[in-house]
């Protein structure tokens, strides 16, 4: 059956532009790029729901935009890092050729994905920081290990702990996946749930070979939107 005038518009919309939640300034809070000025780019939809999220304003709505307009608003903000954030970016599948532009442009560009869909394609000068879900994000099973075959030196591997159980796992998954030996590991407490303090501790009687983080933009600005 031949497809309808409307359908082809509709994918050929859905091609060259993206339904965007924000994009905003701000500083990077997490990773080997803390502290740097940043434009975030928020894309709209998860398929993923975890316990912890702290994003669930970006599972709906959006304004749809074409790419070369999210290229020229990220412009206007002056600087050279950028953040491709959700939700889960790559649900979207004209993430992968804003990525390719975004590099094209020369910003040193950084993908926040949970890991649950495949990275093969992503752009090979993108950053990849990939969540390994663990048991008390209630997504566990959705992890896809065989994207750790497409990390680099270059990528992180990002686990949120939210109790000693998560813990123990992350350090088993570690040492079983070798992770460390190809890629930065980075464990995060998750906010509300698992003492920072206590998680800093855990690392250090391990002597566990991981970065251990705490989201900085949470430190200086809370909660708030587009910050």
């Amino acid at each position: 059956m031949e497809p309808s005038a409307e359908g082809g518009r509709s994918a050929a919309r859905g091609a060259d532009s993206l339904r965007v939640t924000e994009i905003f300034l701000s500083l990077q809070g997490e990773g080997d790029s803390t502290g740097w000025p940043t434009v975030f780019v928020r894309l709209t939809g998860c398929p993923l729901r975890c316990h912890y999220c702290d994003t669930p304003y970006a599972f709906h709505g959006g304004e749809r935009i074409a790419i070369p307009e999210i290229l020229r608003r990220v412009a206007g903000y002056g600087v050279r890092h950028l953040t491709l954030t959700g939700g889960e970016p790559l649900a979207q599948p004209a993430a992968l050729p804003l990525l390719s532009a975004l590099c094209d442009q020369g910003y040193r560009v950084s993908l926040e994905t949970s890991g649950a869909l495949d990275l093969a394609e992503v752009d090979r000068r993108v950053v990849k920081v990939m969540d390994l879900k663990t048991p008390g994000s209630g997504e566990v099973e959705r992890n896809r290990y065989c994207n750790l075959e497409h990390l680099a030196p270059q990528d992180q591997v990002k686990f949120v702990i939210c109790d000693r159980v998560d813990y123990d796992w992350a350090r088993e998954q570690i040492a079983h996946y070798d992770l460390t030996a190809f890629c930065q590991v980075l464990l995060s407490p998750a906010s509300g749930r698992q003492d920072a303090r206590e998680l800093a501790e855990w690392v250090l009687a391990d002597r566990l070979p991981v970065r251990f983080q705490i989201q900085l933009h949470k430190v200086l600005w809370g909660e708030a939107r587009g910050r």
